[in-house]
């Protein structure tokens, strides 16, 4: 399987680590009212369903980034693949949005 690295270009899967749902990035906040079901949410319960699925990648035999790949898990083709610190930016500006609309 090739991976297309955002900043190396195609690297093969071989030089990376896949460890687990790219959901994972995003912690519930442990001081909210809701921190211990949300926590047991984070940690428990995932969907396990056919398609696209984002995934985190570790470049552990390169630049030693982590990248969020978007993968059919089915046939294993690559649709996306995008630097975590850019996915969890973006995530963290769309929530301050979103706070400052309901505001």
């Amino acid at each position: 399987m090739i991976i297309n690295h955002p900043l190396l270009g195609p690297r093969d899967a071989s030089e990376f680590t896949y460890l687990g749902d790219a959901a994972l990035m995003l912690r519930p906040n442990p001081k909210s009212d809701t921190a211990a079901d949300s926590f047991y949410s984070y940690q428990y319960i995932r969907e396990n369903t056919a398609g696209q699925h984002r995934e985190l990648w570790y470049h552990e035999q390169g630049d030693r980034s982590w990248l969020v790949v978007t993968r059919n898990i089915s046939t294993h083709e690559i649709t996306k693949v995008e630097l975590a610190r850019d996915v969890k930016r973006a995530k963290a500006i769309n929530n301050e949005a979103a706070t400052h609309e309901l505001g």
